[in-house]
């Protein structure tokens, strides 16, 4: 809240804080401050840093959590039952634990797991990455927001009993679908869009509506209308009835003292093509800052300019603070599916450790002209694989002689493979004919992706995960009476990867997927480690690290928790070194970003969702 509303009087400031909660004009209207041992939205804090002020779990004692308790996401018994694939971080505020199962919103008790109030949803299913609090407002009790496709519902924090005093009768008809976790900051809730081809509603354009009614506050143009800047940035009418360039992150990061929310906008639809749409095509594939009561533009970065491999930033930035020259810099960290992590002045949108305009590939697909330049940050280098050789295929002292030569015949299966760097252009087959076939790296899958960035106070230091699978494919002509001439196509599957014993194994050296450490004093790696084993393989050969998508948590007392990858662990690391102090093998994989908080009972529990289980641990 800006300057706490500039209404405390500094002996009132001094009382309402040790009180917990904050100052504001009226009191009738003030936001209730969660407790520091809560975990009240999707990263814990506005700020989106992943951190808890918690220590009683330390590197001492790490390797001694044990199960306190775990509950299902399942619903068995209904008709045509589904796997939740849940994705969720709970919420945790003052001892209940609110999140969404396949078919419900449920409250527990966080000490026990206990159920104390579930919500069926009975019209699409929640979504499976979480819920928001709301601690009320002038009169308004606390509700928990959920966001059930495309609908916005509110339930009573107490009692999951829908709140009918909220939009029209406990919900609001956004339209446009968005299936992650809405974002509250004071009496605003913020919303995203999905808007895949084909999708209902239209464009992807992030909304805010008001936590105490359900108005409609604004709407921010992800693809600048006539008049609006930017605009020339589509060239001709290709702007008009544009999808893409939608605000999907699963949450979104707001700086408090400037009260700014910071929107990653994803890549045009379709990507692999962009001929009809010359030009840079703002806001795809930015960061845009906006004030989060009107909506009103600040600045923006594009991280790729006329996107052409759906390589936007999935996750909004985390916001922190770095000294440089004894100066403190309002910054933030936003990372991109390209490989990148960008380290920009939260307040303007400058880069601190430079970015550098370099030339690039260029297409030979007709009527595409690749952009020719993107934007690679100066510092600090690649956070995944942006480039392979001939050289970098697997041979079978990397890993073991069947999965060499399965991936030997993968590449004699495509013909000849073309690699030029980062931001490599989709090779053309006229006819249908054979030619050369792009790898990309990293694939379409992104390198790091939307569990976010982590970030330490304690050491200044960011953390970023990322995979590393190319993507094989070229473009060809499409079918006669297609809207665009050329499509993206490829070796079905695309992955440049072979499936042995049922596991996935990427075809270049390893790893396969790596948590990076940069300190943001400098721009610099300090650490980066593979991680993920690959079992099957000979002991001294296993640790080649396994792709993921989910971020870590960091606590105060330096440790480092992450899941993510698909050998269905979950470990602790030391913050500082990267050194793996404690690992515990999960049922199915934990691909969420873990969460952490202190209940009632005085201990630290620690939380991961393992695909269809939420699983608690603490100390005995």
């Amino acid at each position: 809240m800006n300057s706490l509303h500039k209404s405390c009087s500094l002996s009132a400031l001094i009382l309402l804080l040790a009180f917990n909660v904050s100052c504001s004009q009226d009191s009738d209207s003030a936001m209730a401050t969660t407790s520091p041992n809560d975990w009240p939205m999707f990263r814990g804090n506005p700020a989106g840093t992943g951190f808890s002020a918690l220590d009683q779990i330390t590197a001492g004692n790490v390797g001694s959590l044990t199960q306190a308790w775990s509950y299902s996401l399942r619903n068995d018994e209904a008709e045509n039952a589904r796997d939740p694939n849940s994705q969720a971080t709970p919420i945790v505020v003052d001892g209940v634990m609110y999140l969404p199962t396949v078919d419900q919103v449920v409250a527990l008790d966080s000490v026990t797991g206990e159920e104390l109030w579930s919500h069926s949803v009975g019209v699409n299913a929640p979504s499976r990455r979480g819920v928001s609090y709301w601690p009320g407002q002038g009169g308004v009790s606390p509700r928990i927001f959920f966001t059930a496709f495309d609908r916005l519902v509110a339930l009573d924090a107490e009692t999951g009993t829908v709140d009918r005093e909220f939009g029209e009768s406990g919900e609001v008809d956004l339209g446009v679908p968005y299936i992650s976790v809405p974002m509250i900051y004071e009496d605003v809730i913020v919303v995203g869009a999905n808007t895949p081809r084909g999708a209902i509603g239209g464009i992807g354009n992030a909304r805010a509506f008001s936590a105490q009614n359900g108005a409609r506050l604004w709407e921010f143009s992800s693809v600048p209308q006539p008049g609006s800047a930017g605009h020339d940035t589509w060239e001709g009418d290709s702007w008009v009835g544009r999808l893409g360039a939608n605000a999907w992150p699963f949450y979104f990061t707001v700086d408090e003292e400037r009260d700014q929310l910071y929107i990653p906008l994803a890549s045009p639809i379709p990507f692999g093509y962009g001929g009809d749409r010359a030009g840079s095509n703002l806001y795809s594939n930015s960061l845009v800052a906006v004030d989060i009561h009107s909506g009103e533009y600040a600045w923006h970065f594009q991280t790729i300019h006329h996107d052409l491999w759906d390589h936007d930033p999935p996750a909004p930035p985390a916001l922190f603070d770095v000294t440089r020259s004894g100066r403190t810099i309002p910054a933030l960290g936003v990372t991109t599916k390209s490989g990148y992590l960008y380290v920009l002045n939260r307040e303007t949108g400058e880069p601190i450790y430079g970015v550098e305009e370099r030339p690039m590939p260029q297409s030979n697909v007709p009527g595409e002209e690749t952009f020719a330049t993107q934007p690679i940050p100066v510092k600090p280098a690649a956070m995944a694989r942006v480039s392979y050789d001939p050289a970098d295929l697997v041979t079978a002292a990397d890993t073991n002689a069947e999965h060499a030569q399965a991936c030997a015949e993968l590449v004699e299966s495509v013909g000849e493979i073309y690699n030029a760097g980062a931001f490599t252009p989709w090779t053309y087959r006229p006819d249908g004919t054979g030619g050369q076939t792009t790898l990309l790296f990293p694939g379409l899958a992104g390198g790091p992706n939307w569990g976010g960035v982590a970030h330490n106070p304690n050491n200044g230091y960011v953390y970023v995960f990322a995979a590393d699978i190319g993507t094989l494919g070229w473009m060809e002509d499409a079918e006669p009476g297609s809207d665009l001439p050329y499509v993206l196509s490829g070796p079905r599957p695309a992955g440049f990867d072979v499936r042995l014993d049922g596991r996935s194994m990427p075809c270049q050296k390893p790893p396969w997927g790596k948590l990076t450490a940069v300190d943001t004093a400098t721009g610099d790696i300090v650490w980066q480690i593979p991680l993920g084993i690959t079992e099957g393989l000979t002991a001294d050969k296993q640790r080649t690290g396994r792709p993921g998508r989910a971020a870590a948590l960091i606590t105060a007392s330096n440790l480092l928790f992450i899941a993510a990858t698909d050998d269905n662990y979950f470990r602790a690391l030391d913050a500082s070194s990267g050194e793996i102090i404690w690992e515990q093998r999960l049922e199915r994989r934990g691909n969420a970003n873990p969460m952490t908080y202190l209940g009632s009972d005085g201990k630290q529990y620690v939380v991961i969702t393992a695909t269809d289980n939420v699983v608690s641990f603490s100390l005995p």
